[in-house]
């Protein structure tokens, strides 16, 4: 019998959750949403992310952070590790960016390393 799996995260900044998802590709709903997974089971979440015959992701604040929620074993095309993986990376990306760009920073280049790893270069004129 599956059952829904949560994954806390440090992700605490809706806007910023549902940019990361757009620029990983997704569709994401916001909202009073329903999270159903096998046998009719069902869960409150605010984030749904819906995938091609498969189950759905959803996100659901819990404190002061959003948890991934999900009946991975219905899930089809997408891994746990690998989604939250990116996720984390693109919503660090994102945040980062926010954060230089309000302190006066502009991205001069940004480079994306056999890794996985990005470098980003900035500038600030004083």
């Amino acid at each position: 019998m599956s059952h829904f799996s949560r994954i806390k995260t440090q992700l605490a900044d809706k806007d910023l959750l549902i940019q990361a998802l757009k620029a990983l590709g997704f569709t994401p709903e916001e909202g009073d949403l329903l999270l159903h997974g096998f046998g009719g089971q069902h869960t409150p979440v605010e984030i749904l992310v819906k995938l091609p015959q498969s189950f759905p992701i959803g996100f659901r604040k819990s404190g002061d952070f959003f948890e991934i929620i999900a009946d991975w074993s219905g899930v089809r095309g997408v891994q746990a590790k690998e989604f939250t993986q990116s996720l984390l990376q693109r919503y660090a990306y994102l945040a980062t960016r926010q954060k230089l760009e309000a302190q006066g920073f502009t991205l001069v280049e940004e480079q994306i390393a056999s890794t996985g790893e990005i470098r980003l270069l900035l500038r600030r004129m004083v």
